[in-house]
C-alpha cells in the first residue's frame, strides 16, 4: 500500500522529486514491465509446442494467450477502480506476485483445459499492474520528465517480452515447456520483489475510501467524451491487434518447410525486441521535436515497411522485417499510453485503464481473428490483415483533430 496515500499533495510535488527518487520509480517500474510482459507473452513461442502436445489447432493454441489478455483488458478496468481505495503501490506488487504464481500453476497444468483456466485467471490478476503503473507515473514524475520515464517502463515491457519469448524458446528446446515456464515465473516472483524495495512511495495519490460505482463511470464518461483520448483508445486497439497476430503465427511459418526452424531459433528471433527498447526510449524525445501525431505516423510507416519485408522467401529478409514493425509498434504504443496520461484531467488512472483496456481486447479479439486468417491464407493473409489494422492507425495519426488535440504544450 502507499503510505502517504491518506495525505495526498497536490502542491506540486511532484516537480520536487529528486533525481534518486526518479531514477529509483523508473528502475521499479522497468521490473514492472519486464515482469508482466514476460509472463503474458512468455507463452507465444510455445503455441506450436501445445498444438502438437495437446492435439489442438494453431488457432486453438493461441488461446493460451489470447485468454490471458482478454481477462487482462477487462481486470485493468476493475483495477483501476480498486487503486484508487487500496493504493497504487501494494496493488501492482500483489499482482506481479500473484501472476507469478499462476504462470508456474500453468507450467504443471495436466490438460489443456487446465492451462487455459491458469492463463485465465493470471490475466485478471496482472490487471493491477498496467493501468496502475501508467496513473503512478503520470502523478508522481515531473512533466519535464515523464516522457522518458514512461519511455523507460515501455523498455522494461519490451524486454520483458523479447526475454520472456527468448528464454522460453532455448529452455524448451533444452529442457521441456514446462521447466522454461517455471524459471521464467521464479525470474517474475524476484522481480515483483525488488519492485516492492525499490518504488517510492505516492505523493500525489488521492484516496477514494469504500466502491463508488457512480463516480468510477462518470470517471470513465468524462474520458470516452474526450475526443482526442478516444483516438488513443482506437491507436491501442489496432496496433496491438496487429503486432500479436504478427508474432502469434510467425512461429507457426518458420518452423514449417522451407524454413524448419527449432524453438531456440525462433526464440532468438524475438530480439527483434531490442529495437522496442530502443524505440521507446527515443521516442519521447522525437515528440519534442515533431510532435505526437508525426511521430506515430513514422511508427505506422515502419510497421507496414516491415510487413511487407516478411513477405520475402528468405530468412535474413523476414528477420529484418519483424526487427522494423517491433520498432514501429513501440514506437506507436510509448506515445499515445504517454499522451492518454498527459492529455486526462483528472482521474488518470481511469484513462490509463481505458486505454489498456483498449490495447488488451485488440491482442485479445484482433489476434484470435487473425487465426482464422491465418487458416484461410496462411502468412500472406495475415500480413494483409496486420497491414490494414495499421492503416487505420495511420488514418488517425493523419487527422486533424488528433493533430489539434494532441500538439499543445
Amino acid at each position: 500500500m502507499d503510505s502517504a496515500a491518506s495525505t495526498p499533495k497536490h502542491d506540486g510535488s511532484a516537480a520536487a522529486r529528486d533525481d534518486r527518487d526518479v531514477l529509483r520509480m523508473a528502475s521499479a517500474l522497468f521490473l514492472a514491465g519486464f515482469a508482466t510482459f514476460s509472463l503474458i507473452y512468455c507463452v507465444q513461442p510455445l503455441l506450436p509446442e501445445f498444438a502438437t502436445e495437446f492435439g489442438v489447432s494453431p488457432a486453438t493454441s493461441s488461446l493460451a494467450l489470447s485468454l490471458t489478455t482478454a481477462c487482462l483488458a477487462f481486470s485493468i478496468v476493475c483495477a483501476g477502480m480498486v487503486s484508487q481505495a487500496w493504493g497504487r503501490r501494494g496493488l501492482m506488487f500483489v499482482s506481479m506476485g500473484g501472476a507469478a504464481l499462476l504462470n508456474l500453476a500453468a507450467s504443471f497444468a495436466p490438460h489443456w483445459p487446465v492451462l487455459l483456466v491458469a492463463r485465465a485467471l493470471e490475466g485478471l490478476v496482472l490487471g493491477g499492474v498496467p493501468a496502475v503503473a501508467m496513473a503512478y507515473l503520470a502523478e508522481e514524475v515531473p512533466h519535464g520528465k515523464l516522457g522518458k520515464v514512461m519511455g523507460l517502463y515501455i523498455g522494461g515491457t519490451a524486454f520483458g517480452g523479447m526475454i520472456g519469448r527468448v528464454a522460453i524458446g532455448g529452455l524448451t528446446e533444452f529442457l521441456s515447456w514446462r521447466a522454461a515456464m517455471g524459471t521464467l515465473s521464479v525470474v517474475a516472483g524476484l522481480s515483483a520483489l525488488a519492485f516492492i524495495l525499490l518504488l517510492p512511495p505516492s505523493r500525489n495519490f488521492q484516496r477514494q475510501p469504500g466502491f463508488n460505482l457512480r463516480f468510477h463511470l462518470e470517471a470513465w464518461k468524462a474520458h470516452l467524451r474526450d475526443a482526442g483520448l478516444r483516438r488513443f483508445f482506437l491507436v491501442g486497439f489496432l496496433s496491438m491487434g496487429a503486432f500479436v497476430t504478427v508474432y502469434n503465427y510467425a512461429g507457426f511459418r518458420l518452423v514449417a518447410e522451407p524454413f524448419r526452424l527449432g524453438q531456440t531459433q525462433i526464440g532468438l528471433i524475438f530480439l527483434a525486441y531490442v529495437f522496442g527498447i530502443f524505440a521507446s526510449s527515443a521516442a519521447g524525445a522525437m515528440v519534442d521535436r515533431l510532435g505526437r501525431s508525426r511521430v506515430i505516423t513514422c511508427g505506422a510507416l515502419a510497421t507496414m515497411a516491415g510487413l511487407v519485408l516478411t513477405l520475402s522467401s528468405t530468412l535474413p529478409a523476414i528477420i529484418a522485417g519483424i526487427c522494423v514493425l517491433t520498432t514501429g509498434f513501440f514506437i506507436v504504443h510509448s506515445v499515445a499510453s504517454g499522451a492518454v496520461g498527459r492529455l486526462a484531467n483528472g482521474n488518470k488512472g481511469h484513462a490509463s485503464s481505458l486505454y489498456l483496456l483498449s490495447y488488451y481486447a485488440g491482442a485479445s479479439l484482433m489476434g484470435s481473428v487473425g487465426g482464422a486468417v491465418w487458416h484461410v491464407g496462411q502468412w500472406a493473409a495475415v500480413v494483409a490483415y496486420a497491414g490494414m489494422l495499421t492503416l487505420g492507425v495511420l488514418c488517425i495519426a493523419c487527422s486533424r483533430p488528433m493533430s489539434l488535440r494532441v500538439e499543445k504544450p
